[in-house]
């Protein structure tokens, strides 16, 4: 997990002022968004929660299992995003809430018209390379958070849950950037872990593939601009605005990907890895995983060895 991705946590409702040990809501109501912050305390299995607007969910600290569109429950923990249709009902379980220990979770409610007018604006101006058009996917719901979602995330937390004069306007701007985040981390969902693999289905995907099948070599951006049968200037320019990070950020979130895949094997050490993923430096290996993971590759061997632990 990403520590970087992770949002910043909130200060806990004091508890005397706790209105249940379940879901404890606070609101914080705008013009085009509502933030609920819901904290549960003690533990508790398949609490049910509707809302009437699209929902942005994001935890906090702590430990749920979601069970969503009767598919089988996973585990939802910091870091990670979970998408909600309005009007879909989410059962929760919290199997390790505790006073000590409690779940606290944001669940982001935006109006669909500020969705639909977003959408419509990125259709109208940037449109999509094929046939396809901005939407939220569906299938793509439950994902890790991006930095940038991590960050406008934090940003809203702190504008709604303030008193500034002017939050309604700030918190639109940010609104707008949030759904164009969101759907550019789908989209490279789409296009690189679904079932979205026919080169003839988007023009990148055979790129993203080519990527992943040789993410131990040194992959540089005109051997991919000339597969992608592009200039170098264009295929950038396109790879950026289809998934929101340049190819090469997407090339290096590959390559340390796959190098913690590397790192779950015993005895191996970091230079092997380093060099395994295409890194002839091993000291910037070591700096870029630290940069991206929060913590250094002996730090995460450590960390699946049970002998660190992380606050």
């Amino acid at each position: 997990m990403t520590r970087s991705s992770q949002l910043k946590e909130v200060g806990l409702t004091k508890e005397k002022s706790l209105k249940t040990l379940v879901e404890n809501r606070t609101a914080y109501t705008l013009d085009k968004c509502e933030l609920n912050v819901f904290e549960t305390h003690q533990p508790a299995a398949m609490v049910p929660l509707t809302f009437n607007d699209f929902v942005v969910t994001s935890m906090l600290r702590g430990k749920k299992v979601m069970h969503l569109f009767d598919h089988p429950g996973f585990d939802y923990m910091p870091g990670e995003t979970v998408l909600v249709p309005a009007g879909i009902e989410m059962n929760i379980d919290f199997p390790e809430a505790t006073v000590t220990n409690p779940t606290q979770c944001i669940a982001l409610a935006i109006d669909h018209q500020k969705i639909e007018n977003t959408l419509s604006f990125l259709n109208d101006k940037y449109p999509r390379m094929g046939d396809t058009y901005w939407k939220f996917n569906k299938n793509n719901y439950h994902f890790q958070n991006s930095l940038e979602i991590a960050s406008l995330l934090n940003k809203i937390i702190s504008v709604c849950s303030s008193n500034m004069p002017l939050k309604d306007i700030i918190a639109d701007l940010s609104l707008q950037e949030l759904i164009v985040n969101i759907v550019q981390v789908q989209n490279k969902l789409e296009l690189t872990e679904g079932e979205h693999k026919n080169s003839n289905a988007h023009p990148l995907s055979y790129i993203t593939g080519f990527i992943k099948a040789n993410i131990t070599e040194d992959i540089k951006l005109g051997i991919l601009s000339e597969k992608a049968c592009m200039s170098k200037t264009t295929f950038y320019r396109s790879f950026k605005k289809e998934f929101g990070i340049s190819p090469i950020e997407y090339i290096l979130s590959e390559k340390i990907k796959h190098a913690k895949e590397l790192l779950n094997l015993t005895n191996v050490s970091i230079k092997s890895v380093a060099f395994d993923c295409g890194f002839n430096d091993v000291n910037y290996f070591v700096r870029l995983f630290k940069k991206m993971e929060g913590i250094t590759p002996h730090q995460y061997q450590l960390l699946l060895q049970g002998n660190l632990t992380i606050h």
